[in-house]
């Protein structure tokens, strides 16, 4: 495991939170609570598509991973979804914090869906053969 791709997803992810989170707050004082995370997690996940691919994974952005990306933040939606829920309605947390406390529990998840995403795999024979090539 790549311990470097590691770190970059988290950097994505705290800025991606970030973003998230604010969009969350705005969208907060105009809509409910559930309506305004999900708006601002459609949002935030265009942004993270892109760092993902150019800082996280350092891939080629196309259009078939654009499409299927958000494969990758369906399990972080649903958790998150069901967290923010379960934490506001069935233990009273505070609309405000509920949302990050329950983002916590997705992010390994999502990194492993993302990375099978968004990360081209090869063939073992052309893997092998490269690293042939690339000895000395």
């Amino acid at each position: 495991m790549n311990l470097g791709r590691i770190v970059r997803f988290g950097v994505v992810g705290v800025a991606n939170t970030g973003v998230y989170y604010g969009l969350y707050l705005v969208f907060r004082q105009v809509l409910p609570y559930l309506v305004a995370h999900a708006v601002a997690f459609l949002l935030a996940m265009v942004g993270s598509y892109f760092l993902n691919c150019y800082f996280t994974f350092r891939v080629r952005p196309t259009l078939r991973k654009f499409l299927l990306f958000p494969l990758s933040n369906v399990s972080n939606f649903v958790i998150t979804s069901a967290g923010l829920y379960v934490l506001v309605a069935m233990f009273h947390l505070n609309e405000r914090i509920a949302p990050l406390a329950a983002a916590l529990v997705a992010v390994p998840i999502t990194f492993f869906v993302a990375q099978f995403v968004l990360v081209d795999r090869e063939r073992p024979e052309r893997a092998a053969a490269r690293e042939q090539e690339n000895q000395p």
